[in-house]
This record gives C-alpha cells, sequence and structure tokens, in this order.
C-alpha cells in the first residue's frame, strides 16, 4: 500500500501545483490551453519518437503479451466508443471517452510500479504495453476524432481533409518517424537521444499540471454527461480492462505467471493523462475526462492492493 502511494503521490503533487498556481494567479487565463499545445506539438512527439526508436524489436515482440494486454484495451475501448455512440454522443467525444476507459497510465505508473514488483524482468512488457497505449491506441483515437470533426465538409472533401489532417498531427506522425529509424538499426546520436529524452520528459508533469489548471479554472461546473458516465467510465477502467486482459492472458492463452501478471497489472492502472490532452486540444467535453484521471488515480490506491493481493 505505501508504496502504491509514493508512486502516485508525485502525480497528486504535479495536479495540486496546476491547480495552486492557477488559484494564486501566478498564470494568464491562457496558460492551461498554451501549455497543452506545448505537449502536444514539441513534447509528447519527443517522447513518442523517443520510445519507439529506442525500442529492441528482439525485447518487444512478446505475442502473448501483445495479445493479452492490446486486447484489454481494444475490447474496453470499443465497447465504450459504441455505448456512448449509442447514448447520442459525438464521435469524437465517443472516441475521446474510449481513451477514458482504456488509456493506462503505463508511462508515468507503470515502470515503477512493476519495477517494485518484479524487477528488471518486468521493464519489457512494461515498454510494450507503452507503445501499444500511447502509439497504437492514441493513433487509433486521433484517427477517429480527426475524421469526426471533418465531417462537416462535403463527402468527397472528408477523406482528403481527413488525410491531410493526420499528415500533419505530430502526434501520429512522431511514432511512426520512431518506428521507422528503429527498423533502420541506424544508431541514435547521443545529442540527439539527450535532446528527445531532455524535451520529452517535460510530457508527463506538464499534462498533469495542466491538468492541475484546468480543474482549478472549471471547479464549479459540473460535466455534460451524468455522474453515470463517469462511473461507468471508471469502472470499465479499473474493472472492465484488467479482466478482460485477465481472461485472455490466464484461461485463453495461458502465459507464464509473471507476464499474465504484469499484464494484467498495467491493465488496471488509472486513465493516463492522454485523453485530457486530446480533448483540452480539439475543445471537447475535458470536464469529465480530467475528473475520470482524478478520481481513477485515488481510487486505484485501493484497487492495485486489492489486485495484488488476490492475485498473490
Amino acid at each position: 500500500m505505501l508504496s502504491n502511494i509514493a508512486i502516485v503521490l508525485p502525480i497528486f503533487a504535479l495536479i495540486f501545483t496546476g491547480w495552486i498556481t492557477s488559484r494564486l494567479g501566478a498564470l494568464g487565463p491562457g496558460a492551461t490551453r498554451e501549455v497543452n499545445r506545448l505537449v502536444v506539438y514539441l513534447a509528447l512527439p519527443a517522447m513518442l519518437f523517443d520510445i519507439m526508436a529506442n525500442a529492441d524489436p528482439a525485447a518487444i515482440w512478446q505475442p502473448g503479451f501483445i495479445a493479452a494486454f492490446m486486447t484489454g484495451c481494444a475490447v474496453v475501448f470499443a465497447a465504450t466508443l459504441a455505448l456512448r455512440l449509442r447514448q447520442g454522443s459525438h464521435l469524437a467525444d465517443a472516441a475521446i471517452d474510449g481513451l477514458n476507459s482504456g488509456y493506462a497510465n503505463v508511462g508515468f505508473m507503470g515502470f515503477p510500479l512493476i519495477a517494485a514488483i518484479m524487477g528488471p524482468e518486468g521493464l519489457a512488457a512494461t515498454l510494450i504495453a507503452t507503445i501499444i497505449t500511447a502509439c497504437i491506441l492514441f493513433s487509433v483515437a486521433i484517427i477517429l476524432i480527426e475524421s469526426a470533426l471533418q465531417s462537416a465538409a462535403r463527402r468527397r472533401d472528408i477523406a482528403r481533409r481527413t488525410f491531410l489532417s493526420l499528415v500533419k498531427n505530430p502526434l501520429l506522425v512522431a511514432p511512426l518517424l520512431g518506428a521507422i529509424f528503429m527498423i533502420s538499426g541506424i544508431a541514435m546520436p547521443p545529442a540527439l537521444d539527450t535532446y528527445l529524452a531532455l524535451l520529452g520528459g517535460a510530457a508527463p508533469p506538464c499534462a498533469l499540471v495542466v491538468l492541475g489548471l484546468f480543474l482549478a479554472q472549471n471547479s464549479g461546473r459540473r460535466p455534460r454527461a451524468g455522474g453515470g458516465v463517469q462511473a461507468a467510465l471508471i469502472g470499465l477502467k479499473l474493472v472492465g480492462q484488467p479482466l478482460v486482459t485477465w481472461v485472455v492472458a490466464v484461461p485463453v492463452l495461458g502465459l507464464p505467471p509473471l507476464m499474465a501478471q504484469a499484464a494484467v497489472l498495467l491493465a488496471a492502472l488509472p486513465t493516463g493523462t492522454g485523453p485530457f490532452m486530446l480533448a483540452e486540444f480539439h475543445e471537447r467535453e475535458a470536464l469529465l475526462t480530467g475528473r475520470v484521471i482524478l478520481i481513477s488515480t485515488v481510487l486505484s490506491l485501493i484497487s492495485l492492493p486489492l489486485l495484488m493481493a488476490v492475485w498473490q
């Protein structure tokens, strides 16, 4: 329990930093959007490129783990997407809600959690989960959002406009270029590696500070979606995704215990900041996303120890 608190505490501290900064008026009213744009256009693309470019193809090729973790993400994302569309949500909002329930905070919480429980042998699985979450799942959501936002155009222009918007989207281009760099086998120049690490390292803390700024500025508002939607998204994230992952990892594939445990624990992590960045950047319903991130992170202090106790 104490180890989980130690992992989660910096997350709350960064959110609170943004919140108190907003309350004190240290940053102007445009800070939320401008810092978020810094993350979307510079820091996060650098981080995604760095993750892909430095990945070891042999280490990340774990078909069983990939199938289990990706199925958990895909099933929960697709189920949420279908549910929200049936409830009348715009496709862009439904895609963001799909991330709310399927985008685990692997990059920020996964590495210290798995390292504390399993040691270095679990870090390859965490890297795979990071690539699936931050590159593949994120890219699918971006494609849906971009195509949805072009729907007001004439039908024959939608494909062209969507393609152009995707080509110009750094969150899609960066991991693709990183994958090309990885496949090429070219060694990363040390200066470039340091540059990417410095710039990409700003993405998680800046995103959490932005979340704190946003929550402070919207403390008196309620999300347009009701509390039932918020509870459903949190339940799908903390219970649904790890449950689906467990079914695939254990009864279906029979993965080795350590690999199965890593897949389930990573799937059980709370919602990361990715969906909030997209919601704020595209001017969609960001308040619901912010609350899902905050509440799921708080509840993970209980759900993760329970899951580990049950597993043992």
